[in-house]
């Protein structure tokens, strides 16, 4: 089902200058802080492409840095195997996954091929439209799964990542990122044939997707257009890590909210933050969890299970929207909510007074995600955090 094809991506030559201080977290994890540090690290540093809103002007820097040396087109094409080693934040477990980059076939929905599991927002898609109609060039690779019981797709990639990496770097939080080509003949089209039957789920990059989806139709002429470069991961093989994602609420009023809660819900008042986390990491599949932390406290709300239902859809249906009256609507365009990391990250809003109220998830079951994105469901928003995140300026696609 899945069409994926070899590629000869432009990457940074030796002359840009250490690949530290080159690639960058994607262009939607990038706060103003270290949008600053990847500016200040190098002039070739990615940021001042994939966040220049003179779009223009990025495209002239794109052909610059082409025409200087400073990205350079591999030679043969292939695809590339893609190693993260990091730390899992809160639990320090370390973990490895290994993938690979290469070429994917833009499909609607509707055929069945790829898969979404998060709704979108307006504005990010009109953004990276720009910045594709003036570069014709993806700067970051969509993060996808597949399901690969046996492993034969990864058999391929061990074998092929025993060499020298072409890329070995480590980002700002410490996830050690390695590359290797994969040019042989044999094992290329090997690894397109074993994935000629998979379906593909989007991780990360629905903005992107939909964006070179909507681009291809507008190009129907343009081959180089419907393909989009993807990394792709076994979502079996270990390694595979989704972090919670939190909700944190600005300009709203939670007076009496756990009084109206309390209708469906238990509420447990608990005397810190830590004792929120010790009993969010209990496992307990039979029941909804959710944190909530104002400025008079935290409290853990709990309820049954019903019917297979996850934790992020319950938030936003029974409590953002029954009890809070916060819309859709509101959701898509950003109001009042804000989608934070890290559960003292999230208190921390609230602590500091940048927040009327944080809600606190627990991480959603890779198995429950895919469940629901296979039957044709959806899910809110920001209901995944896959970590770490893929390193934008790996493998650059110009759609030529």
């Amino acid at each position: 089902m899945a069409t994926v094809q070899p590629f000869q991506p432009f990457r940074y030559s030796a002359k840009a200058g250490d690949p530290a201080n080159l690639l960058t977290q994607p262009y939607d994890k990038i706060s103003p802080q270290m949008q600053a540090r990847y500016l200040a690290a190098s002039p070739y540093n990615l940021v001042r492409i994939v966040l220049d809103r003179d779009y223009g002007s990025a495209a002239k820097c794109f052909s610059d840095w082409i025409r200087e040396g400073v990205l350079a087109q591999d030679a043969a094409p292939g695809f590339y195997a893609y190693s993260q080693e990091f730390e899992v934040p809160d639990s320090g477990e370390r973990l490895t996954r290994l993938g690979f980059i290469g070429l994917g076939r833009l499909e609607d929905y509707s055929a069945n091929v790829v898969y979404r599991h998060e709704r979108t927002l307006t504005g990010p898609k009109k953004d990276r439209r720009e910045l594709l109609d003036h570069t014709r060039a993806q700067f970051e690779q969509l993060f996808l799964l597949y399901s690969d019981p046996g492993g034969s797709v990864d058999a391929i990639l061990n074998e092929a990542s025993k060499g020298a990496p072409v890329l070995d770097v480590l980002d700002e939080y410490q996830a050690r990122h390695r590359v290797w080509a994969i040019a042989d003949p044999d094992q290329v089209a090997m690894i397109q044939s074993l994935m000629g039957d998979k379906k593909l789920l989007i991780a990360d990059g629905h903005h992107r997707y939909e964006t070179a989806l909507q681009y291809a139709k507008d190009h129907p002429e343009d081959r180089a257009a419907q393909y989009v470069g993807m990394a792709f991961f076994n979502m079996l093989a270990p390694g595979l890590k989704i972090l919670a994602t939190h909700r944190v609420l600005r300009g709203i009023d939670p007076t009496g909210f756990h009084e109206r809660a309390k209708e469906h819900w238990s509420a447990t008042a608990l005397h810190s933050v830590d004792e929120l986390k010790g009993a969010l990491s209990a496992p307990a599949p039979g029941i909804v969890r959710i944190g909530v932390v104002t400025g008079a406290g935290q409290h853990l709300l709990e309820r049954p299970r019903v019917g297979g239902e996850l934790d992020v859809p319950v938030l936003h249906n029974d409590i953002l929207g029954g009890l809070l009256g916060i819309s859709e609507e509101d959701v898509r365009e950003e109001k009042h909510i804000k989608y934070v990391r890290g559960i003292d990250a999230a208190v921390a809003e609230v602590r500091e007074g940048d927040a009327e109220v944080a809600f606190l998830l627990e991480a959603t079951p890779i198995e429950e995600m895919a469940r629901i994105a296979f039957a044709g469901g959806v899910m809110p928003q920001k209901s995944t955090d896959f970590y770490p995140k893929l390193l934008s300026g790996v493998a650059i696609y110009r759609m030529e």
